[in-house]
C-alpha cells in the first residue's frame, strides 16, 4: 500500500477534460497517495462548480473567485455573491484571484481592482488566497503589501505568536518568479507553489525558474500542484494531467533538494495545512527521518537563541514536529531508533542543542556504536561551556562525525545572529571545532545562507584554519 501523503493544491476538477470519467480520476489520485485536493474556481460558475464536487468528494475542498482573464465579469453583485459561497464549510480559499497582464483578457486597471476587492473579502473571511500572477509579479506584491498593511490581523491566528515565520496569507500557484522573487513572497507570509514544469529536461543556456526556485527554496516553503488538466509533468507530457501525477513533481523536487519523495511530500503535506487547514497537525516526535538518515530530538532547550532558529514557533521541520513537551528517557529513544543498521547515520539534531544533555548524548551513542549504527552529533560547539570541560575527548568511540554550526566568521555578528555574547562563544565553538578535528572525528562546519555572510571568508576559515570540511546549508 503506498504510504506518501500527498495534497494537490491546485487542480480545476471541473474542466470538460474530466466530465466523463472524474470518479476515476479521485480513485487514481487516492491510489496514488494523493489524499485531498483544492479545486479552485475562476469565476461564479467554476465557484459554484468547485463547491458541488468538494461536496460529492470528501477528498476535495474548493476555492472561489474570479481569475484576471474574468475579472470583467465581476462585478458587485457577483463578488457578493462569492463571498457568500465562502461561507461553504468545504471552502478553504479566496482563489484563483491575481493579475495576468499577458493577454489582459480584462483591462489591467479592472484586473487591479477586482484583485484587491477579493483580497478584502479573504480578509473579512479570514482565508487565505490562492494567487495567479504572470507579467507584472510587482504589482501583484504591491497590492498585496498594501492590503497586508491594512489588515496586518489578517490570518494572524494560523501562526505561532513567536514563530520566526509570518502568519501563512496564501500561495503563488504555479509560481514563475526566480528564487530572490519566491523569498520575498514568502517573508510575506506566502507559500509558492510548483508544477509540471519544474520536470521538463534542462536546456543549455536556458535557465528554467521553476527548477532554478527547487534548488534554491526549502522545502518548507513550497506545495505541490498539478494545475490539472494543464502543464503536464514528464513523463506524460503532451497528455491530460491529473492530480494522481502530482507524485512526479514531488520525486523532481526532491531530486533537486538532495532529498527523498517522503521528505517533500511530508513537508508540502504540513505546508498545505497549515495554509488551508486540511489534514491533521503532526504530533510531537522524538525521532525523525529525512533522507536515509534518522534525527534524535533530545531536547528544545539551547542556550543560543538564533535568529534562524523556529525553537520558540512551531519548531517544525520538513513536517516532522519537534515540540516535545517532555524530554525522552533512554528507554524511550532506543525504542524510537529500533535497529540502527536501517539508517546510513542516525544524528543527533533537534531545535535544541543535544550537548546540554551529555549524559544520555553518550549512553545512547554507545548503544547505537554497539548496534552497528553510525553516529553523528549536529550542536552549536558550546558544549564545552555548557558542561564546564572539555568534552571532546569523552566522544571519542562514540561519534563518527560532528558537524558545527559557524554561522559567520565575524565574533560580533556570530552574537547577532545567535543572540549570545559573540566575543565569548565565538572562540569557545572554534576551539571545540579543533579538538574535534584533533581527535580525529569527521569534522562539517556549516553558515546558513543569508545576506550578509561572507561565505568565501567562511569556507578559506574552515578549510584552512580549522582544517574541516565547510558546508553552505539555505536559510529555511
Amino acid at each position: 500500500m503506498n504510504q506518501l501523503i500527498m495534497i494537490d493544491t491546485h487542480a480545476h476538477l471541473y474542466s470538460k477534460e474530466f466530465q466523463h470519467d472524474l470518479d476515476a480520476v479521485i480513485k487514481r489520485a487516492g491510489e496514488e497517495g494523493v489524499k485531498y485536493i483544492i479545486c479552485p474556481g475562476v469565476d461564479l460558475e467554476t465557484s459554484e462548480r468547485a463547491i458541488e464536487l468538494a461536496e460529492k468528494y470528501d477528498t476535495v475542498y474548493a476555492a472561489v473567485g474570479f481569475h484576471p482573464h474574468d475579472a470583467s465579469k465581476a462585478k458587485q453583485d457577483a463578488l457578493a455573491k462569492i463571498e457568500e459561497l465562502s461561507k461553504n464549510p468545504r471552502v478553504v480559499a479566496i482563489g484563483e484571484i491575481g493579475l495576468d497582464f499577458h493577454y489582459n483578457f480584462s483591462p489591467p486597471d479592472v484586473q487591479k481592482d477586482v484583485f484587491s476587492s477579493q483580497i478584502m473579502i479573504a480578509q473579512r473571511r479570514n482565508l487565505p488566497v490562492i494567487i495567479h500572477s504572470r507579467e507584472d509579479s510587482n504589482e501583484v506584491v504591491k497590492i498585496l503589501q498594501n492590503k497586508i498593511n491594512e489588515n496586518k490581523e489578517w490570518r494572524s491566528a494560523y501562526t505561532h505568536p513567536l514563530s520566526r515565520y509570518p502568519a501563512p496569507k496564501g500561495v503563488f500557484h504555479c509560481f514563475s518568479g526566480n528564487s530572490n522573487r519566491a523569498w520575498d513572497v514568502i517573508n510575506m507570509g506566502f507559500y509558492i507553489s510548483l508544477t509540471g514544469p519544474v520536470t521538463y529536461p534542462e536546456k543549455p543556456n536556458k535557465i528554467n525558474l521553476m527548477i532554478e526556485v527547487a534548488k534554491n527554496v526549502s522545502a518548507e516553503h513550497i506545495l505541490l500542484e498539478t494545475d490539472s488538466p494543464y502543464l503536464t509533468p514528464v513523463p506524460f507530457r503532451g497528455k491530460r494531467n491529473e492530480p494522481a501525477y502530482v507524485r512526479y513533481i514531488a520525486e523532481k523536487i526532491a531530486q533537486y533538494q538532495g532529498l527523498l519523495i517522503d521528505d517533500i511530500a511530508r513537508a508540502s503535506t504540513f505546508g498545505a495545512h497549515r495554509l488551508f487547514g486540511v489534514g491533521n497537525y503532526p504530533s510531537p516526535t522524538i525521532a525523525y527521518k529525512l533522507r536515509n538518515s534518522l534525527y534524535l530530538n533530545l531536547t528544545i532547550r539551547c542556550n543560543a537563541d538564533c535568529v534562524f532558529c523556529d525553537r520558540k514557533g512551531e519548531a517544525i521541520i520538513k513536517g516532522h514536529n519537534l515540540k516535545i513537551t517532555t524530554e525522552p528517557s533512554f528507554n524511550e529513544v532506543i525504542a524510537a531508533i529500533g535497529d540502527p543498521t536501517r539508517y546510513d547515520e542516525i544524528v543527533f539534531c533537534g531545535y535544541g542543542e543535544p550537548t546540554i544533555r551529555l549524559d544520555l548524548v553518550k549512553k545512547v551513542a554507545r548503544w547505537i556504536k554497539d548496534n552497528g549504527g553510525k553516529v553523528r552529533l549536529n550542536t552549536d560547539g558550546h558544549g564545552n561551556i555548557i558542561n564546564h570541560r572539555n568534552i571532546v575527548p569523552e566522544l571519542v568511540g562514540l561519534i563518527d562525525a560532528v558537524s558545527i554550526s559557524l554561522n559567520t566568521t565575524d565574533p560580533k555578528k556570530y552574537g547577532e545572529l545567535m543572540r549570545i555574547d559573540g566575543e565569548r562563544f565565538f572562540p569557545a565553538m572554534v576551539d571545540f571545532a579543533k579538538e574535534c578535528v584533533k581527535y580525529k572525528f569527521d569534522v562539517t562546519m556549516t553558515i546558513v545562507n543569508i545576506e550578509g555572510i561572507d561565505d568565501a571568508r567562511a569556507k578559506e576559515f574552515v578549510e584552512k584554519e580549522i582544517g574541516a570540511k565547510f558546508k553552505n546549508r539555505p536559510f529555511f
